[in-house]
């Protein structure tokens, strides 16, 4: 019985932090479009704590949005964590500062914004990283400068973690 409350209480727990930006957040890709919100709102950074090698604690900040610093490619990044993003999204400035050059980007995919249509290429990132989580090799989409306003880490690199989710009103990844 106690088994069956606390998984109900951590299910309430995950809801309540992550629909929020469900609602408010989204993005996919297809050959032909998908929809993909932009421009969460601006909030305070919080810190990252490192709890073990491989295990870090991501503090909700002041909306409920999970931001830390993240390096991507070796450089350092504020990012979001958005469970309704299926890729990591960057704009293309950012992707220029992480030595992605903009004849790498083939922008071939059509995504619908909240502000219109939008062309988005995919590319792979070398290496990103939180705290003492390291993952490669990470899938990821560039937009246009304007388009997109808040580095997103979407699903292609929860993913590749061994486990993550909403506890005491922090997130905690796993590798």
């Amino acid at each position: 019985m106690l088994v069956r409350v606390l998984v109900f209480a951590g299910i309430i727990a995950v809801a309540a932090t992550q629909v929020p930006s469900l609602l408010n957040i989204q993005i996919a890709i297809d050959e032909n479009s998908a929809p993909m919100a932009i421009s969460p709102p601006a909030e305070q950074q919080v810190s990252v704590v490192s709890l073990s090698h491989g295990s870090v604690l991501l503090p909700a900040g002041a909306g409920g949005h999970y931001q830390g610093d993240f390096k991507i490619n070796g450089r350092p990044v504020q990012g979001m964590i958005d469970t309704g993003a299926t890729y990591v999204a960057i704009n293309e400035s950012t992707a220029r500062r992480l030595g992605i050059s903009g004849s790498d980007l083939d922008y071939r995919y059509t995504t619908q914004t909240a502000n219109g249509s939008s062309k988005v290429a995919l590319v792979k990132l070398d290496r990103l990283e939180i705290g003492t989580i390291k993952v490669r090799d990470v899938d990821a989409v560039v937009s246009k400068d304007g388009a997109l306003n808040t580095t997103l880490i979407g699903m292609s690199f929860l993913k590749k973690l061994k486990s993550y989710g909403a506890e005491n009103g922090s997130l905690r990844l796993t590798q």
